[in-house]
């Protein structure tokens, strides 16, 4: 069933799930001691602020504050990655287990936002929904590659070595 939102409530929610996901990749960076590992948590929270950053120079309203005072409030406790995480970090959790919650998370919230986007009238508003979709795909190709590096799997990188013609 079609819905209608404005762009302002949407761009509203795509900042919000932007500070959400860094804020999830920020203490999974924390806790996790491989060095490659730490560095691509860093990195996907980077571009999660660089992201929100970008619907913060669009959106119109004027009850977040100001783009840092924003970014700087504590986690939302009521967010589900985060929720996650810290019932993982009472288990001794590791860089395996963040990562594998990481791309559970990045799946369940491209499927969200696809459903989100084929239900919204304007085309505007859906195109917002589209790019946070996008972004989560590409963000979620990178963790399963690194995954699959720290498994010791056949890396892309590599692939050349395993794969004669």
């Amino acid at each position: 069933m079609p819905q209608e939102m404005k762009m302002i409530e949407a761009i509203k929610i795509a900042i919000q799930t932007e500070k959400d996901v860094m804020d999830f990749y920020l203490k999974a960076a924390a806790l996790t001691e491989n060095e490659r590992g730490k560095k691509v948590f860093e990195q996907l929270a980077s571009e999660e602020r660089e992201h929100a950053g970008h619907f913060f120079k669009i959106y119109t309203g004027s009850d977040l504050g100001s783009f840092e005072d924003f970014m700087a409030q504590p986690p939302s406790t009521s967010h589900s990655m985060l929720k996650q995480l810290e019932k993982a970090l009472d288990e001794n959790v590791h860089e395996r287990k963040a990562m594998e919650l990481a791309m559970q998370e990045e799946e369940d919230l491209l499927k969200n936002l696809r459903m989100t986007a084929s239900r919204i009238v304007d085309p505007g508003v859906r195109a917002v929904f589209d790019r946070m979709a996008e972004e989560t795909e590409n963000h979620y190709a990178i963790i399963e590659s690194e995954y699959a590096h720290m498994m010791g799997m056949v890396h892309e990188t590599d692939i050349d070595t395993y794969v004669r013609e």
